[in-house]
């Protein structure tokens, strides 16, 4: 990459990371996951920024390459879990990313139930969560709009559903 271009590239990324870590942190199975998720999506983005044409905003084309990830990180995962055992209880805090407990709950609750949907729904819920338009979210997804709006409005319910029980 040329100076001028890998500036362009490195304040891509210091406008997005952001949610790039947002979307990892909800895909981790461990503490420490979101660093390698975090990892493994720039490298996928710096992999492939020569391809990007421009057909949609910058940040459309990195939600669809983080979520892309972080979706085929999880089903490795899940095809590795049955002959694996997980070690769940060490655990790894940064010490600059200590969450209130009340939030951190409510994050488990909300990622727990996140979990139960199916990656299409996951995704749609976690741009959303990340205030994305319908219109955006359809980019990213080759939804349609009205589609998105019908499934979020069902997402809602489940996840209503889900989560009320989890905070009590």
């Amino acid at each position: 990459m040329q100076k001028q271009e890998e500036q362009l590239f490195n304040q891509i990324l210091e406008d997005n990371k952001t949610s790039i870590y947002r979307i990892c942190r909800i895909y981790a199975v461990s503490p420490i996951e979101p660093q390698d998720l975090f990892q493994e999506v720039i490298f996928h983005i710096w992999k492939s920024y020569s391809t990007f044409k421009g057909k949609s905003n910058i940040s459309t084309w990195i939600y669809k390459i983080a979520l892309n990830v972080c979706n085929r990180s999880k089903m490795q995962f899940e095809s590795l879990n049955n002959k694996t055992k997980r070690l769940e209880s060490i655990q790894f805090k940064l010490a600059e990313t200590i969450p209130d407990e009340i939030e951190e709950i409510k994050f488990k609750a909300l990622r727990e139930c996140i979990s139960l949907l199916n990656a299409v729904d996951g995704s749609i819920v976690i741009m959303h969560l990340d205030e994305l338009h319908y219109k955006e979210i359809a980019a990213i997804t080759d939804l349609t709009e009205n589609h998105i709006a019908v499934k979020m409005k069902r997402i809602k319910k489940i996840l209503l559903d889900c989560i009320t029980p989890k905070l009590k």
